[in-house]
């Protein structure tokens, strides 16, 4: 079986970090598996057209098997309300495909130093789910400015919304090895739910899904004490599940526990598609420079495998995705490809390079 791969290098760096994933997927299961179709989108098309998603665009994305995608947004390309273009292109994917979990895998990748001085690779594996169409950002486009005195935004949480976002938390929970300081299968519910009754509700619809999975811890904490735990005890943590703008803000967090946006993979399911990128923008600075860091693309595309593998039963691509990831890792384990971030000179042909040559090998 072969599959179609809507690709959108978007800007800045997008091209140069879908190109290389493109190569190594390619590199892995050769030119007949994954049939990548490049795609008009972004803020760069925006510019030119006045469209940030072309329908032709939305279409294919929609008809695809995935969605590849490398990042989107440049400097000063606003809508008149002052909010970025770029950020529209996958947010019209989000709702239009009704991508509802956004999973942000924090792992401490070998080779890489974390700020938290006592972690080693290993100590630090756990998930972020956060719910991807509804809370505050629900907003998007129709909150109020009143007289240029006011302005208000809508926090929305439905039953339907996080239940499903909780039983994809738990089933998550299900399939990994456990939280690496006691290997528990462990859903961690962040919410601020002592002050608001939205989030009192997030908890509850949480606690009854949980219902049905006894073999899964329940945990809970506020999200004002998350950005301490997240620092002081990560190996704790197994699943986390968060309201949308919650979720944004502990991923992020987590993000630099273990090297930063860089290394962030990201992906964004629905029942029927998903959508793949890595969490950083598009930097537009060190655009065309070969200075840009391809990790996290590099492991959305071992993401985008494993998620198409589980869904077509295909077993080429799930032992492809853990070919990839093993690369990556013996590459930076070697350290003599070390992205320019981590204080190495590698730019982005160069580490590409260093993985298909680990491939190779293997």
């Amino acid at each position: 079986m072969s599959y179609r791969i809507a690709t959108i290098a978007g800007d800045g760096i997008g091209p140069e970090v879908t190109e290389a994933t493109v190569r190594v997927l390619d590199a892995l299961l050769g030119p007949d598996v994954l049939m990548f179709e490049w795609l008009d989108g972004g803020a760069g098309h925006y510019q030119k057209t006045g469209e940030v998603l072309p329908a032709e665009t939305l279409a294919a994305c929609r008809d695809s098997h995935a969605i590849l995608h490398g990042a989107a947004g440049l400097p000063g390309v606003t809508y008149d309300d002052g909010t970025e273009v770029g950020n529209d292109l996958h947010l019209k994917l989000r709702f239009g495909l009704d991508l509802y979990a956004n999973v942000r895998p924090i792992r401490l990748l070998p080779g890489v130093e974390s700020p938290l001085r006592h972690h080693q690779p290993g100590t630090i594996d756990y998930v972020i789910v956060r719910e991807n169409t509804e809370g505050l950002y629900a907003s998007r486009g129709a909150g109020v400015v009143l007289r240029d005195e006011m302005a208000s935004d809508s926090l929305v949480i439905t039953r339907k919304g996080t239940e499903r976002v909780a039983r994809f938390a738990c089933e998550l929970s299900r399939r990994r090895q456990g939280a690496p300081r006691d290997g528990k299968h462990r859903v961690t519910v962040c919410d601020k739910a002592n002050i608001l009754r939205s989030y009192a509700f997030f908890r509850r619809v949480c606690d009854q899904v949980s219902v049905d999975f006894d073999d899964i811890e329940r945990d809970y904490a506020y999200v004002d004490a998350m950005t301490v735990h997240l620092v002081k005890r990560p190996d704790f943590y197994d699943v986390i599940v968060a309201e949308n703008l919650f979720g944004d803000i502990i991923s992020d967090l987590g993000a630099a526990t273990v090297g930063g946006m860089g290394v962030s993979p990201s992906a964004e399911l629905g029942d029927r598609h998903g959508l793949f990128q890595g969490a950083h923008g598009s930097a537009p600075d060190i655009a065309g420079q070969d200075a840009a860091n391809p990790i996290a693309t590099l492991l959305s595309g071992a993401m985008m495998l494993e998620w198409l593998a589980s869904g077509h039963h295909d077993e080429r691509l799930s032992l492809a995705a853990e070919r990839f990831r093993l690369a990556i890792d013996k590459v930076l384990e070697a350290g003599l490809h070390r992205p320019r971030e981590f204080g190495g000179q590698a730019g982005c042909r160069v580490f590409t390079e260093a993985v298909l040559d680990q491939l190779g090998r293997t």
